[in-house]
């Protein structure tokens, strides 16, 4: 059984670093899940019998780890899907793509269909029947020549399928790692963190921002002598 990181608990939310390759709710496969880990640590806590109400309000990709929050309450479950709704969650990510790209910082903006046999997702020609808008800012904070990767801050502004994934790989940037839409770490993980995450409180309406890097090792070391939060 996985170990929780538990970055923030209220009567209404908990606060996670969400572990690589763990799905965020069960899937096909029957792993073990983040909802699973955090019914199995509430009711261990508290000494709760019976079902314990967890909420998914967001998801991250089974492969990618970082910050997301759970609803402990219907109440608060309900309130935190209306602010992704009007678009006060702003998700922030830490990516290691291939290359380096033209501008130093950028907007990227797509129309993004998916295919759920295959569950993938492509860039179409705006128009498309069934495709969505999809936008990101970035900004690049380090580009090591010696292995030609760069180190990205991304700013989600919609939150697509496999967005940031597609979109720069689309450019011929695929993410270090991917092992769907890249071609650069063919059996790695996936060069993909959510690093920080701000959402209005479900009950006093103030602003939260937690953050969360990854195990500055292996790929990651590029992140060493960075500063992430820089200019943000």
């Amino acid at each position: 059984m996985q170990k929780l990181k538990i970055l923030e608990e209220t009567n209404h939310i908990l606060v996670i670093q969400k572990p690589v390759n763990v799905p965020s709710q069960g899937d096909k496969t029957g792993d073990e899940d983040c909802i699973t880990l955090i019914k199995k640590y509430l009711k261990e806590k508290y000494k709760k019998q019976g079902n314990v109400y967890v909420g998914l309000v967001h998801r991250l990709d089974r492969p990618v780890g970082g910050v997301m929050v759970f609803a402990k309450t219907s109440k608060a479950a309900t309130r935190l899907s209306e602010s992704i709704r009007k678009g006060e969650f702003v998700k922030e990510y830490l990516a290691i793509a291939d290359g380096k790209l033209e501008k130093e910082a950028g907007i990227m903006e797509d129309y993004l269909l998916k295919d759920e046999k295959s569950n993938l997702s492509k860039v179409v020609k705006e128009g498309t029947k069934n495709s969505k808008k999809a936008k990101l800012e970035y900004q690049i904070l380090k580009y090591r020549e010696d292995n030609n990767l760069s180190l990205i801050r991304v700013k989600l502004d919609t939150g697509r399928h496999h967005q940031i994934r597609v979109q720069f790989a689309s450019r011929n940037h695929s993410l270090y790692g991917d092992q769907k839409y890249g071609s650069r770490g063919k059996g790695k993980q996936i060069a993909l963190f959510a690093f920080r995450l701000s959402f209005p409180d479900p009950i006093t309406k103030e602003t939260l921002t937690f953050s969360s890097l990854p195990d500055i090792n292996g790929t990651w070391s590029i992140l060493n002598g960075i500063d992430v939060f820089k200019n943000s």
